[in-house]
């Protein structure tokens, strides 16, 4: 058992990471705190894939003259879905704060139960 979880550590940090994320995602109620245990948990995520798809005594996948077997080298996909999500995840969570200080602006606090309360008792 112990084998196993020193070499997977970085599918260990992940998962735990991710309970963080996820815990603080549903258990926080200030939006701030919501949104910066979403970016754990994607970040969590991508660590995830990112240890999955690399491939130990692989290259990086670079042609280069007199090229080697393509199971050589380690695929790229993954890492093109990562930084396709880490750039997605930026422009959400920017979004999101933007959206989080109209929010503030409006109702003078970040609880998300208030703000609940505080936009029905408001006449349509």
């Amino acid at each position: 058992m112990g084998g196993n979880l020193l070499s997977n550590y970085h599918e260990v940090v992940s998962i735990i990471l991710f309970g963080i994320g996820f815990a603080a995602l549903l258990l926080s109620r200030n939006l701030v705190k919501k949104f910066i245990g979403l970016n754990i948990a994607d970040t969590a995520v991508y660590l995830f894939l990112a240890s999955k798809g690399y491939v130990l005594g692989r290259a990086a996948p670079i042609v280069s003259v007199g090229g080697h077997n393509a199971a050589d080298y380690i695929n790229p996909i993954p890492t093109g879905l990562i930084l396709t999500g880490i750039v997605i995840s930026v422009s959400v969570t920017a979004f999101a704060f933007a959206l989080i200080v109209k929010l503030y602006n409006r109702y003078k606090t970040l609880d998300l139960d208030e703000i609940i309360a505080l936009s029905l008792l408001e006449k349509p």
